[in-house]
């Protein structure tokens, strides 16, 4: 088909090409294997499993917040599949006269008709994705507008030049036209046109070069945009967490040589790596309820300046010159970003290429609080209060059993057969609500026949908010002396009432295992072993098992608030609304968001203990979707959560609208 000076000419565009696309791919591929080290190979084939139905299927896009954009997405990205085929068999017919990929195979039939469709869908999709972004304009798509539109028009050229191909194509050789509709409607249309057989030809070699410089300038230019996510992306997911969304990584403090993250040296090659994934949809904004509030965090815009750092600092970081770098706050997450966060993990559950948010912002905030004793100033004095007395108030620690003395709640060393350790946690030992839910689950307990105790006033706060909070040497020194009572005391289960516990307990403390001194292997095998459960899910375990038959009185008319560190970050969501179910007769009236969607509360990540200053505040939100859903109970499954949402109806005059812990709910039923 082409000269010999046109193949030369087309070997120098491949080249170029090849050069514009790999040079900025090989400078992100050095930043993100700069990153400290991370294991993050095992169980590939799951990995590649759940990358690849993840990818391959659009599991990422097709989402029932955005289900028509994610369908478009879906078009688009079937469609460049299509075409990707064909420039293959494009570029080897500049080499090759009247080669097609797939002969004369049924299949080549099929692909024919296939790639017609494909302009149909990719054009649609370009089309509606253009008018959502420029006239529409959500707060979600507000970064590099020029991006997207160089983006829009270049896959806009590469979709009509193919066409133009096409249609010469079949005009010159009649026999290639196979099932192409689109191609033989417009070589008709050529026909009729009257043009010479020789300017048929013509066109048809200025087509396919018009069709070889649209596609391959869209290759060189896609490394150097956001739709770089369609090769990082699949990475990403396929290099995803292993561990639930709420678990925060152990830290070795005796043996870091830095603490948090407080320059882009810092982060690991997987933090850098979510940095280039990202797409820039917006996604993880819309759901945070920090950005919903009025507040300067957006978790996109924490990936937008991270990846913009990374680059900024490329030649730094990859010849690991670390006083080179500037320092992450308030260079590139402002102290407002990182403060006001919950740390709910509704961005992470949002993301299509599952970028990890949390840890960026907790880093940052450990590196403040840590390195430069930077931090929000009241929480001044929740620092102090849990060094000296391990609750956030500061009262006295001697008095964190006295919540139990009427109701004869017993030490677990004066109950040798206890099957479970209640982790009363500070909200049940010190808070006037959260007593009443632990009174509430002593009394399910003893209804059940199951045998308890406490750890009395040896018990210590979990240290959840001060490890969210930035002070990783506050929560190992808690986790720490709270371990050594676990293995003084043999526990094999525990039962929490707060969700923030029962997650640190869980999750958190066996990986704190390595760094508590004087453990032996058998120690630690006994300490992994121990089982924690939620009350929630004991509740819902015990009816199931009909050691507790709660009874419903009228249908009453109810809702229920899942908690993030429940619901979200562990998956419970099923088991509160049949406990619930069984207590009150009927199923609950679901809020606007609920389930693994649901909008937080706004106490998580350390921030019960910080003045909400910026914004609306996030408990408002919240109880709005409760006084809207027309019900008279909100039901809760934590303490914070109790709390925020009587607050928010206080303040809101809706203070006839009840709100109870699920074990208040059930003890009541018994």
């Amino acid at each position: 088909m082409l000269t010999t000076w046109e193949k030369l000419l087309f070997v120098l565009l491949i080249l170029a090409t090849a050069a514009a696309f790999l040079i900025p791919i090989v400078r992100r591929l050095r930043i993100i294997l700069a990153g400290a080290a991370e294991d993050r190979f095992k169980d590939l084939w799951k990995r590649f499993r759940h990358a690849l139905v993840k990818v391959f299927f659009q599991r990422c896009t097709l989402r029932s917040e955005r289900f028509f954009t994610g369908l478009m997405h879906v078009g688009i990205f079937y469609g460049a599949l299509s075409f990707d085929t064909m420039t293959v068999s494009h570029t080897l017919e500049g080499f090759i006269d009247g080669f097609y990929l797939f002969g004369r195979s049924n299949f080549g039939l099929f692909f024919s008709l296939v790639i017609d469709v494909a302009a149909f869908t990719v054009m649609a999709g370009v089309i509606f994705l253009a008018f959502r972004r420029f006239v529409i304009r959500p707060k979600a798509y507000a970064t590099t507008p020029g991006d997207s539109a160089i983006i829009y028009l270049l896959i806009t050229l590469a979709t009509a030049t193919y066409l133009y191909f096409e249609g010469f194509s079949i005009a010159h050789h009649p026999e290639t036209a196979r099932l192409s509709f689109l191609g033989s409607w417009i070589a008709d249309a050529i026909g009729r046109s009257g043009l010479s057989a020789e300017a048929i030809a013509t066109h048809f070699r200025m087509a396919w070069w018009a069709h070889v410089v649209a596609v391959y300038g869209f290759i060189a230019y896609v490394p150097h945009s956001k739709y770089l996510h369609m090769f990082a992306g699949p990475f990403n997911v396929f290099f995803r967490r292993s561990t639930p969304s709420g678990e925060l990584e152990a830290v070795d403090l005796e043996k870091s040589e830095v603490y948090g993250v407080e320059k882009a040296a810092d982060f690991t090659w997987k933090d850098n790596l979510d940095a280039f994934a990202c797409m820039e949809c917006g996604r993880c904004q819309d759901a945070c309820p920090a950005f919903a509030s009025d507040k300067p965090l957006s978790p996109k815009m924490i990936m937008f300046n991270m990846e913009k750092a990374l680059l900024a600092g490329n030649k730094a970081l990859t010849a690991k010159r670390r006083d080179d770098l500037k320092e992450l706050v308030p260079g590139t997450f402002t102290e407002g970003e990182i403060w006001t966060c919950t740390t709910c993990g509704a961005c992470q559950k949002e993301c299509p290429v599952e970028i990890e948010h949390i840890r960026k912002i907790v880093g940052a905030r450990r590196s403040q609080v840590l390195v430069q004793s930077k931090f929000p100033q009241e929480l001044n004095a929740f620092f102090r209060n849990m060094e000296t007395n391990s609750n956030p108030w500061g009262i006295g620690f001697s008095k964190r059993a006295e919540w139990g003395e009427t109701l004869e709640v017993k030490h677990i060393k004066d109950v040798p057969d206890a099957e479970y350790l209640f982790w009363v946690g500070c909200m049940g030992a010190f808070d006037d609500a959260g007593k009443g839910i632990a009174g509430s689950l002593v009394k399910i307990l003893r209804a059940a026949g199951i045998k308890f105790g406490t750890l009395g006033a040896e018990e210590k706060c979990c240290g959840d908010s001060a490890r969210r909070l930035g002070n990783e040497y506050l929560f190992q020194s808690l986790a720490q002396e709270n371990i050594a009572l676990l293995k003084t005391y043999g526990i094999k289960k525990i039962v929490t009432i707060c969700p923030h516990g029962y997650n640190t307990l869980k999750h958190e403390y066996p990986k704190l295992l390595d760094f508590v001194p004087g453990l032996t292997a058998e120690d630690k095998a006994k300490l992994q072993a121990i089982e924690v459960v939620s009350h929630t899910e004991l509740i819902y375990n015990m009816i199931g098992a009909d050691r507790i038959a709660p009874k419903a009185k009228d249908s009453e008319n109810y809702t229920f608030h899942d908690p993030c560190y429940l619901g979200r970050h562990n998956g419970l969501t099923k088991e509160p609304r049949a406990v619930l179910c069984s207590a009150l007769g009927g199923k609950a009236k679901e809020l606007e968001r609920h389930g693994d969607d649901s909008f937080c509360c706004g106490a998580g990540g350390g921030l019960m203990w910080t003045e909400e200053s910026l914004g609306q505040r996030i408990n408002h939100l919240r109880t709005d979707e409760v006084i809207a859903s027309g019900t008279e109970l909100a039901a809760a499954a934590c303490p914070f959560c109790l709390t925020m949402l009587r607050d928010g109806l206080k303040d809101k005059g809706r203070e006839d609208i009840k709100v109870k812990d699920i074990a208040q709910i059930v003890a009541e039923s018994l």
